[in-house]
């Protein structure tokens, strides 16, 4: 039985990554941090199942001794990052907290890694911000990194650290450049949620407004269970390389909006206001994934489109009442 140790099992990707490896028969060890430690709610099935392949663990990403313990102790044949700062927004506010989670932590977790006694998989997601700003239509692995965040800029050095790594001490780091990719599980602090949540008080006449920011942003949207399926189909690979993930197709933020809206049968237009507070103080190109290499290597295929994903979220938003 393979084991994985999950970090940041708690949030979307991590939860999704751990009932997927759980119905692949692995032994999957999950780490939380102290504030994660009352927000458990992605993992409720699987801790209400009782899963005897599944167990919580302690540490964080700024203890290099717990994730050295874990890592000991835990002998993974596999270990998938999903833990960081991963907003944009959040980013300007926490720079140096920012830059720590998402890119320190990455080396030294690296470090540990390379001392092991035995070959260890890692999984390291980048996000499609790394190119910033860009002039490509579409962007490809070959595509100039160019971040215009600090997110970004952390995101962009994990990236190079693991390829650097992978050269110098022909270590087995792998991982995908995701674009936007959303779920039920994302909370409300990201665009995606916030919509869908916020649209179906709507509905339910719980509230009459929605504040959004910048509506003409175009953004590459996918369903986040997928992706992170294709992160597993890329840790299979007998080589350690990195691959686009995305759907190829952007859609304009109002298309989100509209969508969502046509779903419940309203009109947007009728509920919708714009802060200039909620506008972000740096943009980034409009990016879209050029995913031909992972439809080469490993077949990958787009299963939900934007309305689909629209959906499912929308549904689950529903049962809540």
């Amino acid at each position: 039985m393979k084991k994985a140790l999950i970090l940041g099992v708690t949030g979307q990707d991590g939860s999704y990554a751990a009932e997927l490896l759980l119905s692949k028969r692995y032994q999957v060890y999950g780490m939380y941090r102290k504030s994660a430690t009352n927000n458990k709610k992605n993992i409720e099935e699987i801790l209400k199942n009782k899963n005897k392949n599944f167990k919580l663990v302690k540490g964080d990403l700024l203890d290099t001794i717990s994730l050295n313990n874990l890592i000991g102790e835990i002998k993974p044949n596999e270990i998938y990052n999903f833990a960081d700062q991963d907003h944009v927004g959040w980013s300007y506010s926490i720079p140096s907290y920012s830059l720590k989670t998402t890119a320190l932590s990455v080396i030294e977790i690296l470090e540990i890694i390379r001392r092991q006694k035995y070959k260890i998989k890692y999984f390291q997601p980048i996000s499609s911000n790394i190119f910033g700003l860009t002039h490509t239509s579409k962007q490809n692995e070959e595509t100039k990194i160019n971040p215009n965040s600090i997110y970004a800029l952390g995101k962009a050095s994990a990236y190079y650290a693991c390829v650097m790594y992978n050269r110098i001490y022909n270590m087995n780091n792998c991982g995908a450049i995701f674009y936007n990719h959303e779920s039920p599980r994302r909370s409300e602090e990201y665009l995606s949620k916030k919509v869908v949540k916020q649209a179906v008080e709507i509905y339910k006449n719980k509230r009459k407004k929605i504040f959004l920011g910048d509506l003409s942003a175009k953004i590459d949207w996918g369903y986040a269970k997928d992706y992170v399926e294709a992160s597993w189909q890329i840790m299979q690979q007998k080589k350690a390389d990195f691959f686009i993930i995305g759907t190829g197709k952007s859609y304009y933020v109002r298309d989100f909006v509209k969508y969502t809206f046509e779903a419940l049968n309203l009109d947007y237009k009728k509920y919708i206001k714009t802060d200039n507070k909620l506008l972000r103080p740096s943009k980034t190109s409009n990016l879209r994934a050029n995913t031909l290499k992972a439809k080469k290597v490993f077949n990958f295929k787009v299963k939900t489109n934007l309305k689909k994903l629209i959906k499912i979220m929308i549904d689950h938003e529903l049962k809540k009442y």
